[in-house]
């Protein structure tokens, strides 16, 4: 007997929605492309949850096209179903919400952190009269070495965290901004 092109399986080897159903699997069978002999449990589910004659009258209605997707969207429901009765998808993308919420929440108080950090490093380093070299300040004097000699070695001795590179500095409306959007 020739295999339809519709057909995975000889007749032999029923799909495994007419196995499960215990009936004949015709040629033309709507399951057998969706729900193979190999994937029992992937037919028992959908089966469980929609009720067979349901996801038959839902693939018939639908172009070929689009059946694999909708078999692969019913089977996804199914599952998340046989997990949560009560709330099945919606329970999980609840879940992963929250998750996201939380991890929203961490991050925010992280970045917060960096920056209150930050502007606590540029107070000390301004409270302490230190600031970048520029081109009107003579550096090059005696009285100038002995000053920045002396804010140097009274930040070593009164800084309790570590002094880092202040080319970076923090835009403070770019952090705002991303906490509240």
């Amino acid at each position: 007997m020739k295999e339809s092109s519709g057909r995975k399986q000889g007749a032999a080897s029923p799909c495994a929605a007419c196995k499960l159903l215990r009936r004949r699997c015709a040629q033309d069978c709507v399951f057998a492309p969706y729900f193979p002999a190999d994937e029992p449990q992937k037919f028992a589910s959908v089966h469980k949850v929609f009720g067979a004659s349901n996801v038959n009258k839902m693939l018939q209605e639908l172009p070929v096209h689009q059946r694999r997707d909708a078999v692969s969207s019913m089977v996804y429901e199914a599952n998340a179903r046989v997990r949560d009765p009560v709330y099945g998808c919606v329970g999980a993308i609840s879940s992963l919400q929250q998750q996201v919420d939380v991890l929203q929440t961490q991050l925010a108080l992280a970045q917060a952190e960096v920056v209150h950090l930050r502007v606590r490093q540029s107070a000390n380093f301004s409270s302490h009269g230190f600031s970048l070299a520029s081109p009107n300040n003579s550096i090059d004097s005696p009285s100038s070495s002995k000053l920045m000699a002396s804010h140097h070695h009274h930040l070593h001795h009164h800084q309790s965290k570590p002094l880092y590179d202040m080319d970076v500095m923090v835009d403070q409306s770019h952090y705002e901004e991303s906490w509240w959007t």
